[in-house]
């Protein structure tokens, strides 16, 4: 099944621990993060480049416009103002679009931000496929490899509406440059909403003894379901949420492959870059291990909804319990 997640799906999905509670979209868990830093700590600045209404912005600017800047189209001109913010102290977090948060400005992230250490908070919306009609031009697949290769820059992919609130309220008392990267689409709120957002830290979603399955994103989800396909196939599926991406949960990984001796990574990403690509390194040093990559194979997307485009470059819970199939079979 695709992104589209059915209501009668969603409703018989049980996993113990984590239920669907409704479904939102990650990026309004941002602003609801947003509008609670905007209270707590009066460092915290937000910088926007002409997107108020999709990065969710809409409170933080009511409730605090002495520190909320509207740079417009100049995303450049952000980062750089950013940079400069932290001289005085203050915890900028900047909102735009995934691909005009790092593409158009990889320069000035490299320059101003990552090679300067500036406390600087890059955050992104619509990333990926799910960012659906616009195309190709603006459903980067490529930020999470931009990103990890800079030096000291912390990178966040986060699943539902309650991880991105609790991973923007994390980043503000984390020191350093980093990269958060949400979505549009409304998808399933299935993780606890006072679970304590640990950087760095992956969550054990379901406990497994035959394959290990990696996921980020708004992947986790499928990989749940995936799980529950696989449960019934006699498979038993140990599913891991990888919210950051750098630095990577090398322990939680090594520990789990030694038991399983197999791994299926899934993102909505290239494969090139990404997060399986991450896992492959430290299989390849630590414990060679057979792996599957759910991903997008080296290409650009393409115009569609975004269920259209899940399903046609294999980015949901049937792709996962395939790709888990095949590697089984590697062992």
């Amino acid at each position: 099944m695709p992104i589209a997640y059915s209501l009668l799906h969603i409703a018989k999905y049980t996993m113990k621990k984590y239920e669907n509670t409704g479904s939102k979209d990650t990026r309004s868990g941002f602003g609801a993060g947003m509008t609670e830093l905007g209270q707590k700590n009066e460092n915290v600045v937000a910088l926007c480049a002409d997107l108020i209404g999709s990065l969710k912005f809409d409170e933080f600017k009511k409730n605090h416009p002495e520190r909320f800047f509207q740079i417009g189209i100049a995303e450049a001109n952000m980062i750089g103002i950013a940079a400069g913010l932290t001289i005085g102290g203050k915890i900028p977090f900047t909102g735009t679009f995934a691909n005009f948060s790092t593409g158009r400005v990889y320069d000035q992230i490299r320059q101003s931000v990552a090679y300067s250490d500036k406390n600087v908070k890059i955050c992104a919306s619509h990333a990926g496929l799910t960012l659906g009609e616009d195309g190709a031009t603006h459903q980067i697949l490529e930020d999470i490899g931009l990103m990890k290769m800079l030096p000291g820059m912390t990178v966040i992919n986060t699943c539902d509406y309650n991880q991105t609130k609790a991973a923007t309220l994390a980043l503000a008392d984390h020191h350093g440059p980093a990269y958060l990267r949400f979505g549009r689409p409304v998808v399933p709120n299935f993780t606890p909403a006072d679970e304590p957002f640990v950087i760095g830290k992956a969550i054990m979603l379901n406990e497994g003894t035959d394959v290990t399955i990696v996921a980020t994103g708004h992947l986790v989800w499928e990989a749940l379901i995936a799980a529950e396909a696989l449960e019934a196939k006699g498979i038993s599926a140990e599913v891991i949420n990888i919210h950051t991406i750098k630095p990577l949960d090398e322990e939680a990984i090594l520990k789990s492959v030694a038991k399983t001796r197999c791994i299926v990574t899934a993102e909505e990403h290239n494969y090139l870059g990404g997060l399986g690509e991450s896992i492959s390194g430290v299989l390849a040093l630590k414990n060679p291990t057979p792996q599957e990559f759910v991903a997008v194979n080296d290409s650009f997307g393409e115009s569609g909804t975004p269920e259209q485009l899940m399903e046609k470059y294999k980015l949901n819970n049937q792709a996962i319990v395939e790709a888990v199939e095949r590697v089984i079979k590697r062992k």
